[in-house]
């Protein structure tokens, strides 16, 4: 039971307590950190986007789970956290792309997109009457200056990445990205790379289902969901891939 006097900085308003905490940010990151993975990778050739939408029960159809959203044509965003205030954030980057394309009659840049919802996530944190999103975001895209790859804080804080995750499986995913992640990856090599940090994250319980990807890739620089088919090649190729090492590492000890 807290005390009296610090119960005001859990509850209502998002105040700093005496510490210089701001719990509802944090609980807000609680929430994403409860979510399923999500991982955006950055290669010279693109970006790829993956997330795991493991369902929660066998009566829910997979395909109604979505996790990754398309902007713009060639930004996409991948969520964790509470669904529909992600779905809320996307709606708004939608809006600001369009806002963009109209008023200046160019595509919106990657982190001019990013810092505004940033900007709507800090908003949320210091006015009464709201409350921080309990979601986080990746947005890749790709423009004139290349690849780019950012993560949305709850806090409405940003950062730029070229490997990130979020989500349940983020501690995972991220030491297999500080291992494995190379500068001049292919845009193959970057889904393998994030199909495996998926993997790991998971503690293998990866199936076809469960798997959702997107890819930009960098010559055209369309935003592209990867359809049943090829994902389903892809998850046999990560399992087939997954089943030699585990092999290989018996016989090693």
């Amino acid at each position: 039971m807290q005390p009296f006097a610090t119960q005001g900085y859990d509850r209502g308003i998002t105040v700093f307590s005496p510490d210089g905490r701001l719990f509802q940010v944090e609980y807000a990151r609680e929430a994403v950190k409860r979510g399923t993975t999500s991982l955006g990778v950055k290669s010279a050739e693109g970006i790829v986007l993956v997330v795991d939408k493991r369902p929660t029960s066998k009566l829910v159809e997979p395909k109604s789970i979505e996790k990754i959203f398309q902007i713009d044509e060639h930004i996409g965003a991948a969520t964790s956290g509470l669904v529909a205030d992600a779905r809320s954030l996307i709606e708004k980057a939608r809006m600001e792309s369009q806002i963009n394309k109209i008023t200046y009659n160019e595509p919106i840049r990657i982190e001019s997109l990013a810092k505004k919802i940033c900007d709507l996530k800090q908003m949320y944190t210091q006015h009464g009457g709201v409350r921080p999103f309990g979601s986080a975001l990746i947005i890749g895209g790709v423009n004139e200056k290349g690849c780019r790859l950012f993560e949305t804080d709850p806090s409405g804080a940003l950062i730029e990445y070229k490997a990130t995750a979020i989500g349940a499986g983020r501690p995972i995913a991220m030491e297999e990205f500080e291992k494995n992640y190379q500068e001049n990856m292919t845009l193959q090599e970057a889904m393998e790379l994030a199909l495996d940090a998926v993997y790991e994250a998971t503690e293998g319980k990866t199936t076809t289902e469960s798997v959702e990807i997107a890819v930009i890739d960098a010559k055209t620089k369309k935003f592209k969901k990867i359809g049943d088919d090829e994902i389903i090649e892809h998850v046999e190729e990560l399992l087939i891939r997954k089943s030699k090492e585990e092999e290989e590492e018996e016989e090693e000890e």
